[in-house]
């Protein structure tokens, strides 16, 4: 995804980047709760007194994720408080890289507008109350965390589920556009859900990533099969594709979204656990917007058979999750047109 203006939508701009909002009082929280530099042992303990108190939320039947950005690149900036009630996860964008490899950390962008980081944990919390689940998002265009051995995905798994326990995230995005070691990251994932058993763990590969169950963000995906919650693969800044036929499909269509959807329902994956994932409007990426009658659509034709384009798959999934849009910013800057129309459509899903 982008952080920038245009182009792939899920990225902060690396250059340029204002001074960050409580940087000191983060870094002191995340020591104090064993997120970066400390054994699985005392991060453990830091989840056991943090668990407690930290709301959970059940992802409904079917889904809407937006990516709610923590920079400001021209789209509406957003408190959580103000992202559309349509949305049932909401992946905060994003966690950066350290110094060690794999961890992570988070901290808050004063451009958002948030006066402290108490303010913020808050509006997790409301939205957890009304139902929501609120995720960290990992990765971007741009982003620089690499989980390729076993100590990686310990400080991994360390760090994630240290910020969740911080700020009271109820998982994590996998959105890693520059590689993934499927062995590892699963091992990581594998460790956070020994420690958070609820966690929430949603993807948004690029649609080459998912093209094979071969592939290594495939692979993955099948890993933790039995705890995923959705794979919202990004069917945009792509190009023309193979669908689960054979042929050849170009973006921007209902026969794009339902022929890739295709593969994944196919490849193993449960009609819970896929997604679409979709530009909010033609700024949010460089390709492959769709308007929001054409998702509803490829819904239609993916869980009840109608609506389809040229490819039909050979059966229905009702069961299929959602749809998933970057960003709810550039939602709210559109008028809100996703999370109202394919929101209730979604919602309206048998």
């Amino acid at each position: 995804m982008v952080r920038a203006q245009s182009g792939r939508p899920k990225s902060r701009p690396i250059a340029g980047l204002p001074a960050r909002l409580l940087a000191g009082l983060t870094a002191a929280v995340l020591t104090s709760a064993g997120i970066v530099g400390t054994g699985t042992a005392q991060a453990s303990a830091a989840h056991s007194a943090a668990s407690a108190a930290a709301p959970t939320a059940a992802v409904p039947r079917h889904a809407v994720t937006g990516y709610w950005q923590n920079f400001d690149n021209g789209a509406t900036v957003q408190k959580l408080k103000d992202v559309d009630d349509a949305y049932d996860i909401i992946a905060v964008s994003f966690a950066d890289a350290t110094g060690q490899p794999g961890a992570v950390t988070f901290r808050l962008d004063p451009a958002v507008g948030y006066g402290s980081t108490d303010e913020f944990k808050a509006d997790i919390k409301a939205k957890q109350a009304a139902g929501k689940s609120v995720i960290l998002s990992v990765g971007g265009e741009k982003g620089a965390v690499s989980v390729n051995d076993a100590a990686s995905a310990r400080n991994f798994a360390d760090s994630v589920s240290g910020l969740m326990d911080a700020y009271g995230f109820n998982g994590v995005d996998i959105d890693l556009e520059n590689g993934l070691h499927s062995t590892y990251m699963t091992q990581a994932l594998k460790s956070l859900h020994d420690r958070h058993g609820d966690v929430v763990v949603t993807m948004a590969p690029q649609t080459i990533d998912m093209q094979s169950p071969q592939n290594e963000y495939f692979k993955t995906a099948l890993g933790i099969k039995d705890f995923l919650t959705v794979v919202n693969m990004q069917y945009y800044n792509s190009g023309s594709m193979n669908g689960c036929d054979g042929k050849v499909y170009a973006q921007g269509t209902v026969d794009f979204l339902t022929a890739l959807a295709c593969i994944q329902l196919a490849g193993g994956l449960d009609p819970s656990q896929v997604g679409i994932g979709v530009p909010a409007s033609a700024r949010a990426a460089g390709s492959g917007y769709v308007a929001p009658s054409v998702v509803n659509a490829a819904l239609d034709c993916l869980t009840r058979g109608s609506n389809c384009g040229s490819f039909k798959p050979s059966r229905t999934y009702p069961g299929l999750r959602g749809a998933m849009t970057w960003s709810t910013n550039w939602d709210a800057a559109n008028g809100n047109a996703f999370a109202h129309q394919v929101g209730a459509h979604v919602h309206g899903l048998p």
